[in-house]
């Protein structure tokens, strides 16, 4: 696990070329760990899932969806995460006082990624992502990109560049969805995975160019939770549909791009066991957000 170190190394050479100010948000690519690539502010975090997560035996998953790590305000603490986890055994799915992995995503959108829309129903890729690229990174901003190859989904061939700009002292990121695909136009929306196979679906609203939701932890297997509660939430400026799909595993947000367009989003998310205590306070957020 030398490459931790190495991290770890460069992360503190970096605070010191800033002057010692303490970073306050944080993204970067984690080989170590089936090359997750994770980020993360000073009030939220969240990875993406990569290409050796696809073929790792029993935890395998080919999946967009976004991972949201639910922590306490303050400092970060996701690369120390990955250290308690691959060296120390020391799980993340259980809360060692700054929060843990509590929620589920499964081949979903998870907590706000985008994806085509096709038939009604999201078109997910067929891979993670192969590639990425930081482009910024700061101690008060982290800019990067992933890419993810062309798939077919109806006869319909995309491909998605994906870039994440992360800042402090906010409960949400923004998204921008370059999307590459056969056709003069595609419907896109970002959505979140409603969970109802657990029943954990407490508060939700769909309100224009918005969509938040307030549900249990979707992800017990490790450490039994009654009591957490996540937010999640996507804000799409200018969207011209939001709706639950058929089979209710989605809600959804979106609107038609043409070629050459970019899809700009918010996503969101919040636990009770930070600041945000209540579904009306994580609603009321969501709706007053302006980008």
């Amino acid at each position: 696990m030398k490459r931790i170190f190495i991290f770890a190394a460069i992360a503190a050479l970096a605070i010191s070329c800033t002057g010692n100010k303490e970073a306050r948000v944080m993204a970067r690519f984690v080989p170590e760990r089936y090359d997750d690539f994770i980020f993360e502010n000073n009030l939220i975090a969240g990875r993406f899932y990569g290409e050796a997560l696809e073929s790792c035996g029993n935890g395998q998953i080919t999946s967009p969806g976004i991972d949201v790590w639910v922590k306490t305000p303050g400092a970060l603490v996701a690369n120390q995460r990955y250290v308690d986890e691959l060296e120390h055994g020391k799980t993340y799915h259980i809360n060692w006082g700054n929060g843990k992995d509590c929620y589920k995503v499964a081949r979903s959108l998870g907590a706000g990624a985008s994806s085509p829309i096709i038939n009604g129903q999201p078109a997910l890729p067929a891979t993670n992502f192969r590639s990425h690229e930081i482009l910024e990174n700061t101690t008060e901003k982290v800019v990067f990109v992933l890419n993810y190859p062309e798939w077919e989904q109806d006869g319909v061939t995309v491909s998605l560049s994906k870039k994440i700009t992360v800042t402090p002292d906010t409960y949400f990121v923004k998204a921008e969805d370059t999307y590459t695909f056969s056709g003069d136009s595609l419907i896109v929306a970002a959505g979140v995975n409603r969970h109802i196979a657990q029943n954990i679906l407490y508060a939700e609203k769909l309100e224009n160019d918005r969509y938040a939701i307030w549900e249990g932890a979707s992800d017990q297997s490790i450490e039994e939770d009654p009591d957490s509660r996540v937010g999640v939430a996507v804000v799409v400026p200018e969207a011209t549909f939001n709706a639950v799909t058929e089979d209710g595993g989605h809600a959804l947000v979106g609107k038609t791009l043409k070629q050459g367009e970019v899809f700009t989003y918010w996503f969101g998310s919040c636990w009770n066991g930070g600041d945000i205590k209540t579904a009306e306070e994580w609603i009321k957020l969501v709706s007053d957000f302006k980008e």
